[in-house]
């Protein structure tokens, strides 16, 4: 997406990088190609038209290693529970205003499209009924259909998320998922979210203090606590699939290899 589709328009990325990860310790820090995969991931979020990307950690590791390559990082508490705590966090430091937009990155992404995250600003910009905005790609395979990591979303007629979900929805009452793939251009594919979130700064303020779901701690889906407490999130639907994100050793060794 274009500058020239942007115009009129100011965003903030921002990348939450915590070094506690169980499957990949110090995974901010893993190296690739010669730089930290933090900086990989701001390294193209910089090239989105974002006012300025900045790096939202927990550690003081971290900030030094950004200031290293010219990537902007504030310091925020260690003891966030979750993700969206340390950005609210972020926003607060960096002074942003309510009706501000800021686009979370997620630290694992060193591959992302910068339009992606341009679509994502964009579009909720253009839709003041929602307080966040996603996005999702059409799925081609059955296995990532019926996988439970793979998180599924449904959308209604504006292309606004009706659920999130790990099971494969929507689900037809008359026959089982392989159908999708025997009926072609019959039924529309079903869509794959990718975890790239647009949030309006007063709504990601406030969003930590709201109480979990019942439906969230079922799937483990934190946007899900938006949906249960009647927040909109529209969605960006992409004609491709996401980068590469870093999970596993395996993921590392995939993307050192796309930076060769």
């Amino acid at each position: 997406m274009s500058g020239e589709i942007l115009a009129g328009m100011s965003f903030t990325v921002l990348i939450p990088a915590r070094l506690g990860s169980t499957r990949l310790p110090n995974k901010p820090l893993a190296d690739i190609a010669g730089a930290p995969m933090v900086v990989r991931v701001a390294q193209r979020a910089m090239q989105s038209t974002a006012a300025r990307t900045v790096v939202a950690t927990d550690s003081p590791e971290v900030i030094e290693k950004c200031a290293l390559f010219g990537v902007s990082a504030v310091l925020t508490r260690f003891d966030h529970a979750s993700g969206s705590d340390r950005l609210a966090e972020a926003c607060s430091l960096l002074g942003l205003d309510d009706k501000d937009i800021v686009v979370n990155v997620q630290g694992d992404e060193p591959l992302i499209n910068p339009a992606l995250i341009d679509a994502v600003a964009h579009l909720l910009n253009e839709r003041p009924d929602c307080a966040m905005s996603t996005a999702a790609y059409p799925i081609d395979q059955l296995a990532d259909f019926l996988n439970p990591n793979v998180v599924k979303v449904v959308l209604d007629a504006r292309d606004t998320a009706l659920y999130f979900s790990r099971a494969p929805i929507p689900a037809a009452r008359d026959f089982a998922g392989e159908a999708w793939w025997k009926a072609g251009s019959e039924l529309p594919k079903p869509l794959r979210h990718v975890g790239i979130y647009g949030y309006r700064v007063g709504f990601l303020r406030q969003f930590p203090g709201l109480p979990q779901a019942p439906m969230e701690q079922l799937e483990s889906l934190e946007q899900l606590r938006a949906l249960w407490h009647g927040h909109r999130i529209c969605v960006h639907i992409s004609d491709e699939a996401a980068g590469l994100g870093v999970d596993t050793p395996e993921d590392l060794n995939r993307a050192r290899k796309l930076f060769l």
